[in-house]
């Protein structure tokens, strides 16, 4: 078997959430995997990432670089490919730094590419059997990908659960001198931090998250009925923000917000990779949608087919109802 990495991301000393279900992905190739995290960056902040994967990786490469203090896909191609051995499955988190990352990544090294993976199966001779989505999540692909001169893998948030299991004291490898100099033709320029809107959708531990299925405007009072029923607040997805029925502020996804709730309930979301980028830390994901063949069914841990516009109300009474009888 090809030896196994991860492409770890990470941000003022603490690793993304992705890094642990990495690890579990990692573990479907082959349950006897051990794989090698690698994380790239600047500063005091890197050793202090590489330190939290000590008790999840048995071996962490650390690649140290000034040029690299802002993530530069660019930059950090040039850096893998020359300290990756030949033949080796790289798993990277499907988000959009990761999808700007991944298929160069694979020409590169000259390996197979495969996109937004929810499932793996395992490896079947030279072939690496995995589910992927097509046609907007509508089709679910098997896919049979030839890892015979390896393969670059980007893995979908939220689709491998992080796996518990006796803690490992990894040991950080520096890899920095192996590197030598790189160039690239993009720079890092500034950091723009979106305004804030009048409530903070990442400091709440509840979320009611409503998408194309609310309809119209005026159905938005529903999810801020069961919302306040709740203790939790609103947000939503593209569609929603598009039609001007939320402001950019409530949106969860790639374009949107992070967040990173306790229980998210997607009411008439279909489950886009870019909205789901947008949800870490594994939270408790209720789906309710009429299509039973919504994507987001996939990757939710309770699932109600059912219109939201008719269920929310009645959820709604039947929470205010508990609580007053409480």
């Amino acid at each position: 078997m090809a030896r196994i990495f991860t492409y770890i991301m990470h941000k003022g000393g603490a690793v993304d959430d992705t890094a642990f279900e990495l690890a579990a992905a990692a573990r479907r190739i082959d349950p006897a995997a051990s794989p090698t995290a690698i994380l790239t960056g600047w500063g005091g902040n890197l050793d202090d990432a590489c330190k939290a994967l000590g008790a999840s990786y048995p071996e962490i490469w650390k690649i140290a670089i000034e040029a690299l203090a802002y993530p530069n896909a660019e930059l950090i191609r040039g850096a893998l490919v020359k300290v990756l051995p030949s033949n080796s499955i790289v798993l990277v988190a499907h988000e959009h730094f990761g999808i700007d990352l991944a298929p160069g990544l694979s020409i590169k090294l000259n390996s197979a590419f495969v996109s937004d993976v929810l499932d793996i199966s395992g490896v079947e001779g030279a072939g690496l059997k995995v589910v992927r989505q097509e046609f907007g999540g509508q089709v679910s692909a098997h896919v049979r990908c030839d890892i015979s001169s390896g393969a670059v893998v980007t893995v979908r948030p939220g689709a491998f659960k992080p796996q518990e299991g006796a803690a490992i004291t990894g040991a950080v490898v520096d890899k920095s001198a192996d590197v030598g100099a790189l160039a690239a033709g993009r720079r890092y320029v500034e950091t723009v931090v979106a305004e804030a809107g009048d409530v903070d959708i990442t400091k709440h531990n509840i979320l009611v998250s409503i998408g194309r299925g609310i309809q119209e405007k005026e159905n938005v009072a529903i999810a801020e009925e069961l919302a306040e029923a709740l203790g939790a607040a609103v947000s939503c997805s593209r569609p929603v923000v598009d039609a001007k029925w939320m402001e950019k502020s409530r949106q969860v996804g790639s374009s949107g917000k992070t967040v990173k709730p306790k229980v998210y309930l997607a009411c008439g979301i279909s489950g886009s990779f870019q909205h789901l980028a947008g949800i870490k830390g594994s939270p408790l994901l209720i789906a309710i949608n009429k299509n039973p063949k919504a994507p987001i069914f996939q990757v939710a841990d309770v699932g109600i087919v059912d219109d939201i516009l008719e269920f929310l109300p009645e959820l709604t009474n039947k929470v205010r109802e508990m609580r007053s009888a409480a």
